[in-house]
Formats: C-alpha cells, structure tokens, sequence
C-alpha cells in the first residue's frame, strides 16, 4: 500500500499480507474471504499474457495474481459499488498498469471484451442457486451468495467464450457441486485437468473444490491431495497455508 485514497463511510483497509499491498473493504458489503485467497494460488498462471478475473468482488484474486505474474489482468463485477471500491484499491496499490476492473453482466462480457482473448479465467462464483438457502435482505450479500446474476452455467459458458484454445479456466466452488462443474466444462469443451479438495479439519469432508481445467484439452484429470485448512488442534492455520499467509509459498 503506496498511495492514499479516498475512503467513504464504513470502509477501511485491511492487509493482503503479501508484497505490502492493501484492499478496501466494507462491513456494508461481501468482503473477500479463504476460497478467494486459495483460487489466486492455485489456478496455473501464465508468465505474461492476459488474465480475466470474473465475479470480481472487490479486486482481491486479480491483486493477488499480480504478485505471481506480469500479465495483464481484468476484473469483471457487476455491483457498482464493489467496482468503485476495487478502482481504488488498485490505484491505491498503483496497479493501474497492470490491472484494470470493468463493471458489467459477465454473460455480455465476451462481446465487449472479445472471444478466445484470455489466456486464464477465473472465478470465484456465487455457489448458491436462487431456490436455495435464505436470501439476505442485503442484496450485495445476496448477490455474492446466490446466483441472483448468473447461474453456474452461465459462468462456465462464458468463461469458455473468453479463454483461448488450450488456455486455462480456473474456479473454487462448492465440492458437493462436483458433478455439476464437471458436467457443464466438457459440455463447453473444457476440459477437467486439476482437482483440489479442501476440507477445514483433516477428519471432516471436503467444502470446497478448486478445480482448473484447459480449453480443448485432451482427457485426464490430475487429483491432487487434499488442502487441510487447519492443524491438529483445529485454531490455526495448517503448514501449507501458513506458508500462503506467510509469504513463503505463492501458489499451492
């Protein structure tokens, strides 16, 4: 964190404790939380090229893939105020050469944006269908929860719209919607190559899924071993990510 900026009521900074860099948040609003922070070490980066980041939120994984890569990257988020405050965390970290964040409906952004341009997407959706769960009565809560603005297909069609041939798509997603993601990525010719469960504790079931898959690839999938979020005693961070959090390891 470089520059100052303006911040309105009920923002502050928080610490990305990573090469200084900081990110307005709000109590108002979604804040970023784990699965943001493992989809930015997990998905394969390029060396240089471009990154579109979808359901941005506000700029937390396309920050984060700025510290593992030159290329360039977009954001894409279609709550105004996320965008704004994702505008001024990236000039607040002077990334604007870097990084730039669009607000708009990710399911129009291949034709702003162009087809097959992307050498990685990724994405940190809404894992709940509408019919689902309680609602919020805040819609930013609701909409980052619930696929208010789009639908897991939605998400993964598109994605295959941007991403060049035998680029990268990478998500985090509900584990017990395995079949769902897999399903709809090979109907849109992605192909399924890395799988990573995480599971909170080493003696409960998985959560979450990181999965990353390759536009035309060819057929295997790697299982990766599973991503143990704590230790033993169950109150800090297992070695691994202690190691994220540290600063020691940039991708997992």
């Amino acid at each position: 964190m470089v520059k100052e900026v303006v911040l309105h009521p009920s923002e502050r900074v928080d610490d990305l404790l990573t090469h200084g860099l900081g990110i307005i948040q709000s109590e108002e609003v979604f804040a970023f939380s784990l699965d943001a922070v493992l989809l930015a070490r997990f998905c394969s980066v390029p060396t240089k090229g471009k990154i579109i980041d979808l359901c941005s939120g506000n700029g937390v994984i396309p920050l984060l893939l700025s510290t593992r890569t030159k290329a360039h990257i977009t954001g894409v988020e279609i709550q105004e105020r996320l965008e704004d405050m994702a505008q001024r965390s990236m000039e607040m970290n002077e990334m604007g050469e870097q990084i730039r964040m669009v607000c708009g409906d990710l399911r129009t952004t291949h034709h702003e944006l162009g087809h097959g341009g992307y050498d990685l997407v990724t994405v940190n959706p809404p894992y709940l269908p509408v019919s689902e769960g309680d609602q919020n009565e805040n819609a930013h809560f609701s909409a980052a929860r619930h696929e208010v603005h789009c639908t897991l297909e939605d998400v993964i069609s598109v994605s295959a719209k941007l991403v060049r041939s035998r680029g990268k798509f990478a998500m985090v997603h509900r584990a017990a919607r395995i079949v769902d993601i897999m399903t709809l990525m090979r109907k849109y010719r992605i192909e399924p190559k890395r799988v990573r469960f995480v599971h909170s504790r080493i003696d409960e079931e998985a959560n979450m899924i990181l999965i990353e898959g390759m536009k035309d690839g060819k057929p295997e999938v790697r299982m990766l071993p599973p991503l143990i979020v704590y230790n033993d005693e169950g109150r800090q961070y297992g070695p691994e990510l202690e190691g994220v959090f540290g600063g020691k390891k940039e991708s997992l």
